[in-house]
C-alpha cells in the first residue's frame, strides 16, 4: 500500500457507501451496535485480502442471511450465547473449506443441493416478515416513502445511484423524519466524537451453536457465485487463484472474529461488486482503503449515535422489501439450478422446509432445543438424502470438481 494516491483514497471511500447502508442495517435490526459491525467489516475484509494474498477485490459487510437466526437466537439464548453460535459459524467455514481444497465441491452439493438451499434461504428471508411489518406499522406514512424511494432507485436509478438503494432510502427517511419531528437525538447527543466500539464477549452455548450452524451453509453457497461473480467483473479466476478454498476461509476467518468481537457475520459484497463493474476499477488495494475508512467511521461515536438514531419505520421501510428480496435469491436458487417440480420428492422437501422453517416448528431434548431455519435446513438435509432421485448439482459445481 506504499503507492497510495489521492484518487484510490476517494475510490476507496466511495466503495464503503455503497456497502454502508447494507452494513450498518444489519445490527441496526439485530441490536447490535453498528459502530462494532463496521469495525469487524472493516478488519475482517483487510484478513480476507491477507488469506487471499491480496489478489481478490471485495469488501466484506454485514450478512443479511443471519439477521433472522441472530434475532431468534438472541431471544432464546441472549447476545453472547449467540455470538459462540457465530464464531463456531466461521470455524464450520474453515473446515468446509478444506474439505473443498481436497475433495472440490462434490461432498458439499450431495448435502445441500439447490432444493434445499433454495428453500433455506426463501426461509430466511421470509421468518422476519412480521417484524418488517411492525416496525413500518409505527408511522406507514415514512415506512411508505422510504419503500417506494429505494424501490425506485433500485429499478430505475443510474450509475453510482443504482448501487445504493438502501443508502438512499435511509437519508430519504432521515430527512422526512426530521421534518415531522419523530427523530430522537438523544443518542447523538450522549455519544463522544471519538470512542471505541462497545464490544460484546461470547459465551459459548451449546444450544446457540446448533442452533447457528446450519443456516451457515446458505451464505455458504451463495459465497461460492459471489467468487464467480467478482471473476467475471474482474475477468480473473479467483475461483482457482486464489482458490475457493481460501476465499471461504477468508470469510470464516472474519466470521470467527466479528462473533468474538459482538459484529454480526461478514459476508462477500455484491454491491461493491457491482460499483467495481461500473468504475472498472478491480485494484484490491481500494478496497482494503474502503476497510480501513470503516474502522476510522467506527471509532467516530457521533456516527454511531447518529445511526441509532434512525426511526423505527425508517428501518420497516426497508425491511419490507429487503426480506422478501432475500427470498426472491431463494427462487432464483431454484428456477437457475433448473429443479424439476414435477418430481414428488422435490415438491415434498421445499414444502418442508418452509413449513417447518416459516411455522416456527421447535424439536426439544431436554434442555436443548432447534428451532426455525436450522431445524428447517436439517430436515431438508435429511429428506434429501433418504429420498431417491437426487437434484441438479450447484451451478459451476463441474468446474471446481475437475481440478
Amino acid at each position: 500500500m506504499n503507492q497510495i494516491n489521492g484518487q484510490q483514497i476517494v475510490l476507496g471511500v466511495q466503495f464503503l457507501f455503497v456497502a454502508f447502508g447494507a452494513t450498518v442495517l444489519v445490527p441496526l435490526l439485530v441490536g447490535i451496535d453498528p459502530a462494532v459491525a463496521l469495525f469487524t467489516a472493516g478488519t475482517g475484509t483487510l484478513l480476507f485480502h491477507l488469506i487471499t494474498q491480496k489478489k481478490v477485490p471485495v469488501f466484506l459487510g454485514s450478512s443479511f442471511a443471519f439477521i433472522a437466526p441472530i434475532t431468534a437466537s438472541t431471544k432464546l439464548y441472549g447476545l453472547p450465547a449467540t455470538l459462540s453460535g457465530l464464531i463456531a459459524v466461521g470455524i464450520l467455514y474453515t473446515i468446509v473449506s478444506t474439505i473443498i481444497r481436497f475433495r472440490g465441491l462434490k461432498l458439499i452439493e450431495k448435502l445441500f443441493p439447490s432444493v434445499v438451499v433454495g428453500p433455506v434461504i426463501m426461509v430466511i428471508g421470509l421468518s422476519l416478515a412480521s417484524v418488517g411489518v411492525d416496525m413500518a406499522k409505527q408511522n406507514w406514512l415514512v415506512a411508505s416513502v422510504v419503500l417506494m424511494v429505494t424501490l425506485l432507485t433500485t429499478v430505475y436509478g443510474k450509475g453510482f445511484f443504482k448501487l445504493i438503494p438502501i443508502f438512499t432510502g435511509l437519508v430519504t427517511g432521515y430527512l422526512l423524519s426530521l421534518a415531522l419531528g419523530i427523530v430522537d437525538f438523544t443518542p447523538i447527543s450522549e455519544a463522544k466524537w471519538f470512542a471505541l466500539p462497545k464490544f460484546t464477549s461470547p459465551e459459548f452455548n451449546w444450544n446457540a451453536v446448533l442452533f447457528m450452524l446450519p443456516v451457515a451453509f446458505a451464505p455458504m453457497i451463495e459465497h461460492i457465485g459471489d467468487m464467480y461473480a467478482v471473476g467475471a467483473v474482474a475477468k480473473k479466476n479467483f475461483v482457482k487463484d486464489p482458490g475457493l478454498h481460501k476465499t471461504l476461509l477468508g470469510d470464516g476467518v472474519a466470521t470467527a472474529l466479528a462473533g468474538f468481537l459482538g459484529g454480526p457475520p461478514n459476508t462477500t459484497y455484491s454491491e461493491v461488486t457491482g460499483a467495481i463493474s461500473l468504475t472498472k476499477v478491480t485494484n484490491p488495494v481500494i478496497l482494503r482503503i474502503s476497510a480501513i475508512t470503516a474502522i476510522v467511521f467506527s471509532l467516530i461515536g457521533k456516527i454511531s449515535g447518529f445511526l441509532k438514531s434512525i426511526p423505527a419505520p425508517v428501518l420497516g421501510g426497508i425491511m419490507l422489501l429487503l426480506f422478501g428480496t432475500i427470498a426472491s435469491v431463494g427462487i432464483n436458487t431454484l428456477t437457475e439450478s433448473h429443479t424439476d417440480f414435477k418430481k414428488t420428492r422435490n415438491q415434498v422437501i421445499v414444502s418442508v422446509i418452509l413449513t417447518i422453517g416459516i411455522g416456527g416448528a421447535v424439536l426439544e431434548f431436554g434442555d436443548f432445543s432447534l428451532s426455525g431455519i436450522g431445524l428447517a435446513s436439517l430436515v431438508g438435509v435429511f429428506l434429501n438424502l433418504v429420498l431417491p432421485d437426487h437434484s441438479q448439482p450447484l451451478p459451476h459445481s463441474e468446474e471446481m470438481n475437475d481440478k
